[in-house]
């Protein structure tokens, strides 16, 4: 299965409550912090709904 890696590039703040606990789910609580997860449907779905909060990239 791939890889992806996803960095936070805006704030949480003043954000609905499910998009803030979206990012916690995916391990993200800063800015610029950067995680790598496999790209299973659920982390593919979590990312949807942050996308605009988020930076997505592939890993090779």
């Amino acid at each position: 299965m791939a890889k992806i890696r996803v960095t936070q590039v805006r704030s949480k703040i003043r954000r609905p409550k499910n998009q803030k606990l979206t990012l916690e789910a995916l391990g993200l609580r800063k800015i610029d912090q950067v995680v790598e997860h496999e790209a299973t449907p659920a982390i593919l779905g979590m990312v949807n709904t942050v996308k605009h909060l988020i930076s997505v990239e592939e890993v090779k």
